[in-house]
Protein backbone atom coordinates (compact mmCIF):
# COMPACT_ATOMS: atom_id res chain seq x y z
CA UNK A 1 0.00 0.00 0.00
CA UNK A 2 2.82 2.41 0.86
CA UNK A 3 4.61 1.68 -2.41
CA UNK A 4 1.49 2.51 -4.43
CA UNK A 5 1.02 5.87 -2.71
CA UNK A 6 4.74 6.64 -3.11
CA UNK A 7 4.48 5.94 -6.83
CA UNK A 8 1.53 8.28 -7.18
CA UNK A 9 3.43 11.06 -5.38
CA UNK A 10 6.12 11.11 -8.09
CA UNK A 11 5.00 13.49 -10.83
CA UNK A 12 5.56 12.05 -14.30
CA UNK A 13 5.26 14.65 -17.08
CA UNK A 14 2.93 13.99 -19.96
CA UNK A 15 4.43 12.82 -23.24
CA UNK A 16 3.41 15.93 -25.18
CA UNK A 17 5.08 18.17 -22.59
CA UNK A 18 8.23 16.09 -22.72
CA UNK A 19 8.37 16.17 -26.52
CA UNK A 20 7.74 19.92 -26.59
CA UNK A 21 10.51 20.66 -24.10
CA UNK A 22 12.97 18.39 -25.93
CA UNK A 23 12.18 20.07 -29.28
CA UNK A 24 12.51 23.56 -27.81
CA UNK A 25 15.81 22.62 -26.18
CA UNK A 26 17.10 21.14 -29.45
CA UNK A 27 16.14 24.34 -31.30
CA UNK A 28 17.93 26.48 -28.71
CA UNK A 29 21.06 24.35 -28.96
CA UNK A 30 20.91 24.56 -32.77
CA UNK A 31 20.67 28.37 -32.56
CA UNK A 32 23.69 28.44 -30.24
CA UNK A 33 25.72 26.21 -32.55
CA UNK A 34 24.77 28.16 -35.67
CA UNK A 35 25.61 31.46 -34.02
CA UNK A 36 28.95 30.18 -32.82
CA UNK A 37 29.82 28.66 -36.17
CA UNK A 38 28.85 31.88 -37.99
CA UNK A 39 31.00 33.91 -35.59
CA UNK A 40 33.97 31.58 -36.15
CA UNK A 41 33.47 31.55 -39.94
CA UNK A 42 33.20 35.33 -40.04
CA UNK A 43 36.30 35.73 -37.89
CA UNK A 44 38.40 33.34 -39.98
CA UNK A 45 37.25 34.67 -43.38
CA UNK A 46 37.00 38.34 -42.35
CA UNK A 47 33.33 38.65 -43.30
CA UNK A 48 31.66 42.02 -42.87
CA UNK A 49 28.04 42.94 -43.48
CA UNK A 50 26.69 46.29 -44.53
CA UNK A 51 24.18 47.69 -42.03
CA UNK A 52 22.77 51.18 -42.51
CA UNK A 53 25.70 52.35 -44.63
CA UNK A 54 28.36 51.04 -42.24
CA UNK A 55 30.25 47.76 -42.24
CA UNK A 56 29.84 45.51 -39.21
CA UNK A 57 32.02 42.46 -38.73
CA UNK A 58 30.08 39.20 -39.11
CA UNK A 59 31.45 37.77 -35.89
CA UNK A 60 29.48 40.44 -33.99
CA UNK A 61 26.27 39.02 -35.43
CA UNK A 62 27.40 35.49 -34.58
CA UNK A 63 28.06 36.44 -30.98
CA UNK A 64 24.65 38.13 -30.74
CA UNK A 65 22.91 35.06 -32.17
CA UNK A 66 24.82 32.83 -29.73
CA UNK A 67 23.79 35.07 -26.82
CA UNK A 68 20.13 34.94 -27.89
CA UNK A 69 20.35 31.14 -28.16
CA UNK A 70 21.74 30.88 -24.62
CA UNK A 71 19.01 33.20 -23.37
CA UNK A 72 16.39 31.07 -25.13
CA UNK A 73 17.84 27.89 -23.63
CA UNK A 74 17.61 29.40 -20.14
CA UNK A 75 13.98 30.35 -20.82
CA UNK A 76 13.24 26.79 -21.96
CA UNK A 77 14.78 25.42 -18.77
CA UNK A 78 12.61 27.80 -16.72
CA UNK A 79 9.54 26.63 -18.67
CA UNK A 80 10.56 23.03 -18.08
CA UNK A 81 10.68 23.61 -14.33
CA UNK A 82 7.21 25.18 -14.41
CA UNK A 83 5.72 22.40 -16.54
CA UNK A 84 7.17 19.60 -14.44
CA UNK A 85 6.05 21.02 -11.11
CA UNK A 86 3.33 19.20 -9.21
CA UNK A 87 1.07 22.25 -9.22
CA UNK A 88 1.11 22.61 -13.03
CA UNK A 89 -2.37 22.27 -14.49
CA UNK A 90 -4.36 23.72 -17.36
CA UNK A 91 -6.43 26.78 -16.63
CA UNK A 92 -8.27 29.20 -18.87
CA UNK A 93 -7.17 31.98 -16.52
CA UNK A 94 -3.69 31.72 -18.05
CA UNK A 95 -5.09 33.09 -21.32
CA UNK A 96 -6.81 36.20 -20.02
CA UNK A 97 -5.78 39.54 -21.43
CA UNK A 98 -5.47 41.43 -18.17
CA UNK A 99 -2.73 43.74 -19.48
CA UNK A 100 -4.93 45.15 -22.26
CA UNK A 101 -7.73 46.15 -19.91
CA UNK A 102 -5.30 47.92 -17.57
CA UNK A 103 -3.87 49.94 -20.45
CA UNK A 104 -7.34 50.86 -21.68
CA UNK A 105 -8.36 52.02 -18.21
CA UNK A 106 -5.31 54.30 -17.97
CA UNK A 107 -6.21 56.03 -21.22
CA UNK A 108 -9.66 57.00 -19.96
Amino acid sequence: MKNQSARQAVHKPETNKLVSVVLLSAMAIAIILMGGSFAAYSFVNNVSLKVLSSNVHGSVFGVIITFLGVRYLLAVNKLKAELYSDSAKFSWRNFRKSGASKAASKIR
